[in-house]
């Protein structure tokens, strides 16, 4: 693979905690000595992807782990006995009573409840903290609010491993940074491009608002009231495509959430789980298809205007019209004709699948997910000879 010859793409999904398996994926990427052109996410796959791109140093790979593990090390946990998680089991309708799934079953759920009641230090903060007392208006009056976490930390946190400036159309980032939102009152789907604009920390917050988290939207401008990309699409190649359209590319997709299952759903905790990937999973199938009928037409376009180049004087074709056919052609040619030559698919295997594997922050998760990210890349790597 000639990597001067394409763009490498790297696309991280989002996916709450699950994006420590981004990590360990571009962690052994990059000690393959694979380079990207183009980092894009949506969501946490967002934040990973501007840590990348922004990295304070030389090692953006280094520097995306030392992230997660703060996370991680900012986790509360409240450790109750096993007693209580099993009656906290008993009254919860969604965890399955097996004796393979139970203990990590109960001890994601145990992490779940701690990061909703008492938030991470590192990433977002519930608005009853006492310390909001006088500073949020709205605190004695729970009615009227909008969100729950206060993500304002996670901002915070960044700022130990970014470098905003490198993330500019003048910036010398460690690649092209895109990631992606949806505007709260139009529903439009918003891009923002390294390349194109200044990225800030409220577009990084803006990627990962979202709702269903109980996050707020973020008002990136007047007026411009965004949220978590990840609700309109969770793998951002359309927008890659259309920042990029006539370079050709190798894609890199993490994968969080399972396409492909062996066995349909058992009861209803498992339609509910298999739900909430299906929603979150790569559906960007026909993008490509297209995108690949797109270079074929120019391509059959392209051999056509040689023809008639050649050949014009028989064609009797006067000049205003040649002209006229010459410049539709450098249009097309100008604005399309990128060829999406490989697709590197890097997904996460769930053994033991439940609801708070994307909400499970504890140390001890993440760092099984980075190891994850890392054997799973080495395998995938073998299997396509890139290594």
């Amino acid at each position: 693979m000639n990597i001067k010859e394409f763009e490498n793409v790297l696309i991280l999904q989002g996916g709450g905690s699950l994006g420590a398996f981004g990590c360990g994926v571009f962690k052994e990427l990059a000690n393959q000595g694979i380079k990207f052109d183009i980092l894009a996410g949506t969501s946490i796959g967002g934040v990973n992807a501007a840590i990348i791109a922004g990295s304070k140093h030389d090692n953006p790979e280094k520097d995306l782990e030392q992230f997660w593990c703060e996370v991680g090390e900012n986790n509360t946990d409240i450790y109750p006995s096993t007693s209580t998680l099993h009656l906290l089991a008993n009254y919860n309708p969604f965890l399955i009573h097996s004796s393979y799934k139970q203990y990590d079953h109960l001890k994601s759920m145990n992490s779940f409840y701690s990061s909703a009641f008492f938030g991470n230090k590192a990433i977002f903060s519930p608005r009853w903290n006492i310390e909001n007392l006088q500073t949020d208006p709205e605190y004695f009056q729970p009615e009227k609010w909008t969100y729950i976490y206060d993500i304002t930390l996670l901002e915070k946190t960044l700022e130990k491993y970014i470098n905003y400036k490198k993330l500019g159309p003048d910036g010398k980032s460690n690649g092209r940074l895109i990631i992606t939102a949806v505007n709260v009152l139009t529903s439009e789907p918003l891009t923002f491009d390294s390349f194109k604009i200044q990225i800030t920390p409220k577009h990084i917050l803006a990627t990962c608002a979202y709702p269903l988290y109980l996050l707020p939207w973020i008002e990136l401008e007047r007026g411009m009231y965004c949220w978590d990309g990840g609700i309109l699409s969770n793998t951002p190649v359309r927008e890659v495509i259309e920042a990029s359209p006539v370079i050709n590319k190798n894609l890199f997709i993490v994968e969080n959430y399972p396409r492909k299952i062996k066995e349909l759903p058992s009861n209803i905790y498992d339609v509910l789980h298999r739900t909430r990937d299906m929603i979150f999973s790569d559906k960007t199938t026909h993008n490509i298809k297209m995108s690949k009928i797109i270079t074929r037409y120019l391509r059959f376009i392209d051999q056509l205007y040689k023809i008639i180049e050649k050949n014009k004087e028989n064609y009797k074709l006067d000049e205003k019209e040649f002209q006229q056919i010459t410049a539709k052609y450098r249009k097309f040619k100008v604005e399309r004709g990128a060829e999406i030559q490989n697709i590197y698919y890097i997904d996460r295997e769930e053994k033991a699948p439940h609801m708070y594997e994307n909400i499970d922050f504890s140390l001890k998760t993440i760092k099984e997910l980075i190891k994850h990210g890392e054997k799973k890349t080495k395998q995938v790597l073998k299997d396509k000879n890139l290594r």
